[in-house]
């Protein structure tokens, strides 16, 4: 029998320090829990918080270092990082927003706090994975929980049924996934993103493995399994009732985290390691952008549940991002990740509002309960009408500056028609944004809302998103600087010869 060689294992704690205190705060949270009664579950929430911001301040720390570990499986450099802390970021604030919502509803806090961590576990390993076996393991961690997370209010028909098609259909698009990885495989030979990139781009294997019909197919069929989970045309059927189902603050995590982490996976084999052939599937995003941006804004028009409505802008901001992916290049790649940030924050704080005008007996999720909230809370009612013009793409805000970023990056790749129909898109969408901003200042009536001073959770959440939208916006150049140096050293890792890849 061999000796097991320990020196085979690369381990590069700065790497996995920050998805290892993520992993132990969610079994700690679920050991404390045994002890905690449902109605008492502030300290848990609490204890998740922490265990984020920990995991945060050591990503945080390991800005500026390059490593790898596991031989190349999990990666460390800027792009990883970057993501880690958009994803911890939105975890963190998804834990604010749930605070009160959890006791209200007497929920299991320690399952749902778990459930939200290994969530997020899961998305931190999308980012800062270097094979497709782990892009694997991390989206279904995160998709398995938020699977559950969806369905948590088990006594409501809606949130079964938002649990059940979120699992059905996550689990067909899997397949789809797992069979392109293994097509890709078959192709070249491996699964590490560096080894696919090399014989993808060498000088003697690039044809025959570039146009090979068993790579195409194993590209076209991770293409579906990306599109599922980034609410792509036409595989974002699931979008509107999994929103409209789930409880807010998992919406939330869903319409940001989700996103945000499977962008992350999308854009590191896509536009990183396959981009010398990009000739073979930028048309296909072109047409994916156009779908998606146009189904979106059209049918969020006639939404008149607010949480539907934002499950189709979800959507319609998902196409803006794959006009980015369509240009490709570090410019479209920083713009991507700025407006990812920028989406981040003003989705976030538009749930947030949701979720305080909502009540234990009564959702309040129709636009017309927003009738009138400016009188009722002026501070809400700015801040919901803040996020809203953020979303439409009014300057000086974070959506102003994410589309113009991403539309620039288009136009200097030539790719004028599609930044037009993304330009009309835009135009079409401040019908309904700025229908809720009417509702709230404009006509009388609407739902009786609960006061924000007994819920210092979601008032948090609010204002950092508020805090966020408007730095990001006003302030945007470092933050510009910092996606595109984050993308850039994504695409300058070390080339490895093809011929290193034969026997």
């Amino acid at each position: 029998m061999s000796e097991f060689n320990s020196s085979a294992i690369d381990l590069s704690w700065p790497s996995v320090l920050p998805s290892i205190v993520v992993a132990a705060a969610a079994v700690l949270v679920l050991m404390v829990g045994v002890y905690v009664d449902d109605d008492e579950s502030v300290g848990l929430g609490m204890l998740s918080l922490g265990g984020l911001a920990l995991a945060f301040v050591l990503a945080l720390a390991a800005l500026g270092q390059s490593a790898r570990a596991f031989s190349g499986s999990i990666l460390l450099d800027s792009f990883a990082i970057y993501f880690e802390l958009a994803i911890l970021i939105s975890a963190a604030l998804t834990v604010l927003m749930s605070l009160e919502y959890v006791g209200d509803l007497r929920l299991p806090g320690a399952e749902y706090y778990s459930l939200l961590l290994f969530a997020t576990l899961g998305m931190m390993l999308l980012a800062t994975a270097g094979d497709l076996i782990v892009i694997l393991l991390g989206l279904e961690t995160m998709s398995i929980a938020v699977y559950a997370l969806a369905g948590f209010r088990r006594g409501d028909p809606r949130s079964i049924e938002a649990s059940l098609k979120y699992f059905i259909l996550g689990a067909f698009s899997t397949g789809f996934l797992l069979y392109g990885i293994a097509l890709v495989y078959g192709a070249t030979g491996t699964v590490r993103l560096d080894r696919i990139r090399a014989a993808m781009s060498g000088p003697m294997t690039a044809g025959p493995i570039a146009h090979s019909p068993l790579m195409l197919l194993g590209l076209g069929m991770m293409l579906i399994g990306f599109g599922f989970k980034v609410a792509a045309v036409p595989f974002h059927m699931w979008t509107p009732d999994v929103y409209e189902g789930a409880p807010t603050p998992v919406t939330a995590f869903m319409a940001v985290g989700v996103k945000i982490a499977a962008f992350a996976g999308f854009l590191r084999i896509f536009l990183v390691h396959l981009g010398a052939v990009s000739a073979e599937w930028t048309w296909v995003l072109w047409v994916l952008a156009a779908l998606t941006m146009t189904a979106g804004n059209t049918i969020a028009l006639v939404q008149t549940n607010i949480k539907r409505m934002l499950a189709y802008s979800a959507i319609a901001h998902a196409g803006y991002l794959l006009v980015g992916m369509t240009a490709s290049g570090n410019a479209a790649g920083g713009a991507i990740l700025y407006y990812l940030l920028g989406y981040a924050f003003t989705s976030m704080g538009a749930f947030a509002v949701v979720g305080a005008l909502g009540r234990v007996d009564a959702p309040h999720e129709r636009i017309a309960d927003y009738r009138g909230l400016a009188r009722r809370q002026p501070a809400l009612a700015a801040a919901m009408a803040l996020f809203m013009l953020s979303l439409t793409g009014v300057p000086p805000l974070a959506g102003f500056v994410g589309k113009f970023y991403l539309f620039s990056a288009a136009l200097s790749q030539g790719l004028a028609w599609l930044v037009i129909i993304a330009a009309l898109n835009s135009v079409i969408s401040a019908y309904y944004y700025i229908s809720v901003i009417v509702a709230m200042y404009m006509e009388q009536g609407g739902a009786e809302d609960v006061r924000m001073r007994g819920r210092p959770g979601l008032f948090a959440t609010v204002a950092i998103a508020v805090a966020g939208v408007l730095l990001i916006g006003l302030y945007p150049q470092p933050f510009i600087a910092a996606a595109t140096d984050a993308f850039a050293s994504a695409t300058s890792v070390a080339p490895i010869h093809a011929a290193s890849l034969l026997p």
